[in-house]
């Protein structure tokens, strides 16, 4: 049985691995090893950092939309409970949009939400 030589297929990687970490720094974009430690640490932050994305826009949406609510002399939560209440179905980065954007129409959504309010 033929010897097999891995020469080709171990380059073929390495390379692979190096036009990926294209931008890091120090050894981290020259060296084998480092480059693919730092691709991993990279791809496992990325792939965290996607979930995390979602949770601080949320976060600021949410804060937009109180700093709003409140100049309209609401609460957030009493805010978005009048929302509730008064059957609106907008979400949180519409409204975080309409506080940024649109005063009146932000204005005009909380008095729908103040006249929902018992």
């Amino acid at each position: 049985m033929a010897r097999i030589k891995r020469g080709v297929t171990a380059h073929r990687r390495h390379k692979k691995v190096l036009a990926q970490v294209k931008g890091h720094r120090a050894t981290n974009n020259r060296l084998y090893k480092r480059a693919h430690e730092s691709l991993m640490h990279a791809l496992f932050y990325a792939y965290r950092d996607r979930r995390t994305r979602k949770r601080d826009f949320r976060r600021l949406w949410i804060t937009r939309i109180n700093a709003a609510a409140r100049q309209q002399g609401l609460p957030y939560s009493r805010f978005i409970q009048g929302l509730t209440l008064a059957g609106v179905a907008v979400d949180r980065k519409m409204l975080a949009d309409l506080a940024v954007r649109d005063e009146a129409a932000f204005a005009e959504v909380a008095d729908v939400a103040r006249r929902a309010l018992p």
